[in-house]
C-alpha cells in the first residue's frame, strides 16, 4: 500500500502521516491550525514535536545522501524486491552499485 489515506490506518495515524508529508514536502506551509487538529486527534506537544523531528530529519539524511552520491550497500540491495521498491524514495536505486568500500583494492 502506497497511500497512508486507504491504508486502513487511524484517522491519527493518518494526521500524523499528513503532517509529516506536509513537513517533507513544505515545511513552511505549516500552521497553526495543523498542528491544532493533531491535538484534537489527541496527540501531545511532545508527540508532535516527535512526528516533525522524525520527518525533518529522515527529509535531511535523504538529501545529504543523494548530494554526495551515496550508493546502498549489498545487503539494502538483496532486499526483497518489493520491498526495496517500497523503502526507494527519489533517485532509483542503481542494481549494480559498486559496494565496496572506499579505496579497496
Amino acid at each position: 500500500m502506497h497511500d497512508y489515506r486507504s491504508a486502513g490506518l487511524t484517522a491519527a495515524e493518518v494526521a500524523m502521516c499528513a503532517y509529516a508529508e506536509k513537513i517533507t514536502l513544505h515545511a513552511y506551509k505549516v500552521t497553526p491550525e495543523d498542528i491544532d487538529a493533531l491535538r484534537g486527534h489527541g496527540l501531545t506537544d511532545a508527540e508532535i514535536l516527535d512526528v516533525a523531528l522524525a520527518a525533518s530529519f529522515r527529509a535531511m539524511y535523504s538529501k545529504v545522501l543523494d548530494a554526495v552520491g551515496a550508493e546502498p550497500d549489498a545487503e539494502y540491495l538483496g532486499l526483497e524486491p518489493s520491498f526495496l521498491k517500497a523503502l526507494t524514495v527519489g533517485r532509483p536505486v542503481r542494481a549494480n552499485a559498486d559496494t565496496s568500500p572506499p579505496n579497496a583494492a
